[in-house]
């Protein structure tokens, strides 16, 4: 991979007739404020996001874990080429219910048996929207965390290729985030489809969808597009 040229060599299914959409709806802003977004988490109110997908077959979870060194950071990951869903992808830990566990219980067990992450650290800080996906048919219930230090961290070699820990200024920068509307096989409507294009990596669907959350929620910006 190519970690001084942006964007990576994930597999984008993008249809013949996608049409560029919106510029990123924070094209001033420069930064992100940790206790400005816990506060504006506290009074959001999750929904579900239908996506076109099919009703959901199983409930899954990720961890959004956030803090700072010096500058607010989010924890990524790339999964292995070996994982049998969304191989080679960039996404956050996380991954199926078990019988008995909450769904938090969930994101913190995936991201210690992931990423090695003292989950100790972890103070859950709010949700964004719950989604699900049309390849895997889950239901993703996104938990924001806020770490009380930098973690100390190991990738699981079963499961992430690499540990990616990116900026949140990063993802504000022009070149960084896209837009592109799709158009999916008996739909008539267009959505759009979110990118960012890190150094090696590019991270698109429900990640990308989730880090536009988190951001247009740090930042006070409308949750959705007209």
């Amino acid at each position: 991979m190519n970690q001084l040229q942006r964007g990576g060599p994930q597999r984008i299914p993008r249809p013949d007739n996608w049409t560029p959409g919106n510029p990123a709806p924070w094209l001033h802003a420069t930064d992100v404020d940790l206790d400005t977004l816990e506060r504006r988490l506290l009074t959001r109110t999750s929904g579900h996001q239908l996506t076109g997908a099919p009703p959901p077959k199983r409930h899954s979870a990720v961890l959004i874990a956030l803090y700072s060194d010096p500058e607010p950071t989010v924890v990524l990951t790339r999964r292995t080429q070996q994982m049998r869903a969304h191989s080679g992808e960039v996404s956050f830990p996380g991954g199926g219910q078990d019988p008995g566990e909450s769904l938090w219980d969930t994101a913190c067990r995936e991201a210690r048996e992931e990423i090695q992450l003292d989950t100790a650290l972890a103070r859950r800080i709010g949700e964004l929207d719950h989604l699900t996906t049309v390849s895997s048919q889950a239901r993703i219930v996104p938990y924001v965390a806020r770490l009380s230090q930098p973690p100390s961290m190991t990738a699981n070699p079963d499961e992430v290729d690499e540990i990616l820990l990116v900026s949140l200024s990063e993802l504000l920068l022009p070149e960084v985030y896209r837009e592109e509307r799709w158009q999916w096989p008996g739909s008539n409507q267009q959505r759009p489809i979110y990118f960012f294009d890190l150094f090696g990596d590019t991270v698109w669907g429900a990640t990308a969808n989730l880090l536009r959350q988190l951001l247009v929620t740090a930042l006070g910006l409308p949750e959705h597009e007209k």
